[in-house]
């Protein structure tokens, strides 16, 4: 963070200081929300997705297990995983962002 110029009236640079802060504070929860995943889990833990910031599928873990369950429950075991992910992934972004304006 740069140090805002000093003005000389000290009402004015208070009000820059905190808006510098401000805008690091984003920059920062910016910089966290790109990195963030979310991570969801079905059929007791044998079917993991993980998804990425803009939540594209990043991860898939198929337990040698899940591949027993037939198709169809397989196909919705990844389904319900990836919901889980999109959950968590929205959770983890909210409780991020509502960070970037507390005070």
């Amino acid at each position: 963070m740069t140090t805002p110029p000093r003005t000389g009236d000290p009402e004015l640079d208070r009000a820059l200081a905190e808006l510098a802060g401000g805008a690091a504070r984003l920059e920062e929860v910016s910089r966290l929300l790109r990195e963030t995943t979310g991570r969801g889990e079905s059929a007791g833990g044998q079917v993991a997705v993980e998804l990425s910031a803009t939540g594209s599928l990043a991860g898939l873990h198929l337990d040698p297990r899940a591949l027993r369950l037939g198709s169809q429950a397989l196909a919705e075991a990844i389904t319900e995983a990836f919901g889980r992910a999109e959950e968590d992934l929205a959770s983890r972004s909210h409780d991020l962002a509502r960070t970037a304006f507390e005070t």
